[in-house]
Protein backbone atom coordinates (compact mmCIF):
# COMPACT_ATOMS: atom_id res chain seq x y z
CA UNK A 1 0.00 0.00 0.00
CA UNK A 2 1.02 3.57 -0.89
CA UNK A 3 0.16 6.71 0.86
CA UNK A 4 0.74 10.03 0.06
CA UNK A 5 1.78 12.69 2.87
CA UNK A 6 1.73 16.44 1.61
CA UNK A 7 2.93 18.83 4.48
CA UNK A 8 1.88 22.32 3.38
CA UNK A 9 3.93 25.27 3.76
CA UNK A 10 6.25 28.35 1.73
CA UNK A 11 9.67 27.63 0.31
CA UNK A 12 12.38 30.32 1.30
CA UNK A 13 14.67 31.14 4.02
CA UNK A 14 12.14 33.78 5.03
CA UNK A 15 9.30 31.42 5.87
CA UNK A 16 11.39 28.07 7.12
CA UNK A 17 10.29 28.86 11.05
CA UNK A 18 6.90 30.31 10.39
CA UNK A 19 3.56 29.16 11.43
CA UNK A 20 2.34 28.45 7.86
CA UNK A 21 5.34 26.46 7.75
CA UNK A 22 4.21 23.86 10.28
CA UNK A 23 3.34 21.15 7.42
CA UNK A 24 7.31 21.12 6.09
CA UNK A 25 8.25 21.20 9.59
CA UNK A 26 6.29 18.34 10.94
CA UNK A 27 7.74 16.47 7.80
CA UNK A 28 11.59 17.68 8.31
CA UNK A 29 11.13 15.86 12.09
CA UNK A 30 9.32 12.77 9.99
CA UNK A 31 12.11 12.11 7.37
CA UNK A 32 14.72 12.42 10.28
CA UNK A 33 13.30 10.36 12.56
CA UNK A 34 13.01 7.70 9.49
CA UNK A 35 16.87 8.56 8.19
CA UNK A 36 15.69 9.46 4.98
CA UNK A 37 16.25 13.38 2.93
CA UNK A 38 14.69 15.21 0.92
CA UNK A 39 15.17 15.74 -2.71
CA UNK A 40 14.06 18.28 -5.38
CA UNK A 41 11.72 16.56 -7.38
CA UNK A 42 8.50 18.08 -10.05
CA UNK A 43 6.66 20.55 -7.98
CA UNK A 44 7.88 19.18 -4.45
CA UNK A 45 10.72 18.46 -2.45
CA UNK A 46 10.10 14.31 -1.92
CA UNK A 47 11.26 11.82 0.21
CA UNK A 48 10.03 8.23 1.44
CA UNK A 49 10.42 5.40 3.24
CA UNK A 50 9.02 2.13 4.18
CA UNK A 51 6.95 1.50 7.52
CA UNK A 52 5.05 -1.61 8.29
CA UNK A 53 4.79 -2.83 4.95
CA UNK A 54 3.60 0.39 3.75
CA UNK A 55 5.25 2.71 1.47
CA UNK A 56 5.19 6.42 2.63
CA UNK A 57 6.23 9.12 -0.09
CA UNK A 58 6.66 12.33 1.71
CA UNK A 59 5.79 16.24 -0.57
CA UNK A 60 6.93 19.53 0.79
CA UNK A 61 5.34 21.49 -2.21
CA UNK A 62 7.51 23.90 -3.80
CA UNK A 63 4.45 25.92 -5.64
CA UNK A 64 4.08 28.13 -2.18
CA UNK A 65 0.61 27.32 -0.02
CA UNK A 66 -1.81 28.99 -2.52
CA UNK A 67 -0.98 26.38 -5.36
CA UNK A 68 -0.63 23.24 -2.98
CA UNK A 69 -2.96 21.55 -5.00
CA UNK A 70 -0.74 21.16 -7.97
CA UNK A 71 1.79 19.28 -6.52
CA UNK A 72 -0.37 17.17 -4.72
CA UNK A 73 -2.31 16.16 -7.41
CA UNK A 74 0.69 15.57 -9.74
CA UNK A 75 2.11 13.37 -7.09
CA UNK A 76 -1.21 11.15 -6.48
CA UNK A 77 -1.36 10.38 -9.91
CA UNK A 78 2.27 10.00 -11.00
CA UNK A 79 2.41 7.80 -8.11
CA UNK A 80 -1.23 6.19 -8.54
CA UNK A 81 -2.07 6.70 -4.72
CA UNK A 82 -5.94 6.92 -4.24
CA UNK A 83 -7.34 9.88 -2.93
CA UNK A 84 -8.63 8.03 0.60
CA UNK A 85 -4.97 7.23 0.89
CA UNK A 86 -3.44 11.33 1.16
CA UNK A 87 -3.31 12.95 3.70
CA UNK A 88 -2.39 16.69 4.53
CA UNK A 89 -1.14 18.39 7.14
CA UNK A 90 -1.85 22.19 7.82
CA UNK A 91 -2.03 25.18 10.07
CA UNK A 92 -5.29 26.08 11.88
CA UNK A 93 -5.61 29.18 13.62
CA UNK A 94 -9.03 27.60 14.70
CA UNK A 95 -7.25 24.93 17.32
CA UNK A 96 -5.19 26.54 20.21
CA UNK A 97 -1.24 25.62 20.06
CA UNK A 98 -0.31 22.72 19.77
CA UNK A 99 -3.52 20.87 19.35
CA UNK A 100 -3.96 18.17 16.39
CA UNK A 101 -6.81 17.03 14.86
CA UNK A 102 -7.43 14.53 12.16
CA UNK A 103 -10.26 14.69 9.73
CA UNK A 104 -11.63 12.62 7.03
CA UNK A 105 -12.62 15.60 5.22
CA UNK A 106 -13.96 18.78 5.50
CA UNK A 107 -14.17 22.33 4.29
CA UNK A 108 -10.97 24.50 3.89
CA UNK A 109 -12.06 27.01 6.76
CA UNK A 110 -10.66 30.04 4.07
CA UNK A 111 -7.17 28.26 4.29
CA UNK A 112 -5.90 29.03 0.42
CA UNK A 113 -3.43 25.88 0.68
CA UNK A 114 -6.65 23.67 1.14
CA UNK A 115 -8.72 25.35 -1.07
CA UNK A 116 -6.73 25.26 -3.67
CA UNK A 117 -6.19 20.93 -3.00
CA UNK A 118 -9.81 21.08 -3.16
CA UNK A 119 -10.00 22.90 -6.15
CA UNK A 120 -7.49 20.89 -8.25
CA UNK A 121 -8.18 17.21 -6.96
CA UNK A 122 -11.72 17.78 -7.28
CA UNK A 123 -13.57 18.20 -3.61
CA UNK A 124 -12.72 18.19 -0.31
CA UNK A 125 -12.74 14.09 0.38
CA UNK A 126 -9.21 13.27 1.46
CA UNK A 127 -8.24 13.35 5.24
CA UNK A 128 -6.07 16.26 6.97
CA UNK A 129 -4.32 17.05 10.13
CA UNK A 130 -4.82 20.44 11.60
CA UNK A 131 -2.06 21.33 13.68
CA UNK A 132 -2.77 24.48 15.71
CA UNK A 133 -1.05 27.60 15.58
CA UNK A 134 -3.52 29.41 17.98
CA UNK A 135 -5.45 33.19 16.82
CA UNK A 136 -2.88 35.31 19.12
CA UNK A 137 -3.58 38.35 16.80
CA UNK A 138 -5.76 41.68 15.70
CA UNK A 139 -8.72 41.88 13.48
CA UNK A 140 -6.67 42.21 10.10
CA UNK A 141 -3.52 40.92 11.26
CA UNK A 142 -4.01 37.42 10.39
CA UNK A 143 -1.58 37.32 7.04
CA UNK A 144 0.70 39.10 9.73
CA UNK A 145 0.73 36.46 12.06
CA UNK A 146 0.86 33.26 10.07
CA UNK A 147 4.02 34.44 8.07
CA UNK A 148 5.82 35.21 11.73
CA UNK A 149 7.79 32.80 13.50
CA UNK A 150 7.04 31.18 16.63
CA UNK A 151 7.67 32.53 19.67
CA UNK A 152 10.74 30.95 21.80
CA UNK A 153 8.09 29.58 24.42
CA UNK A 154 6.12 27.59 21.31
CA UNK A 155 9.80 26.49 19.92
CA UNK A 156 10.28 24.76 22.92
CA UNK A 157 7.03 22.78 22.62
CA UNK A 158 7.02 22.26 18.95
CA UNK A 159 9.17 19.01 19.07
CA UNK A 160 6.68 16.85 21.12
CA UNK A 161 3.50 18.19 18.70
CA UNK A 162 5.25 17.43 15.76
CA UNK A 163 6.61 13.68 17.20
CA UNK A 164 2.86 13.01 18.26
CA UNK A 165 1.83 14.82 14.75
CA UNK A 166 4.37 12.18 13.33
CA UNK A 167 2.78 9.42 15.30
CA UNK A 168 -0.97 10.40 13.80
CA UNK A 169 1.00 10.31 10.17
CA UNK A 170 2.25 6.63 11.12
CA UNK A 171 -1.16 5.51 12.43
CA UNK A 172 -3.36 6.70 9.63
CA UNK A 173 -0.67 4.87 7.25
CA UNK A 174 -1.07 1.82 9.12
CA UNK A 175 -4.66 1.43 11.33
CA UNK A 176 -6.78 3.75 9.17
CA UNK A 177 -8.50 7.28 9.53
CA UNK A 178 -11.17 6.27 11.85
CA UNK A 179 -9.04 4.62 14.68
CA UNK A 180 -6.35 6.91 14.59
CA UNK A 181 -9.07 9.95 14.87
CA UNK A 182 -10.54 7.75 18.10
CA UNK A 183 -7.20 6.91 19.37
CA UNK A 184 -5.54 10.46 19.13
CA UNK A 185 -8.48 13.30 18.42
CA UNK A 186 -8.86 15.35 21.72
Amino acid sequence: MKYLIAGLGNIGPEYETTRHNIGFLTLDRLAEQEGVTFSTERLAMKSEFKYKARQIHLIKPTTYMNLSGKAVNFWLQELKIPKENLLVIVDDIALPFGNLRLRAKGSSAGHNGLKNIEQVTGGANYARLKFGIGDNFHKGQQVDYVLSPFTKEEFKLLPEKMDKANDMILSFCTIGINRTMNQFND
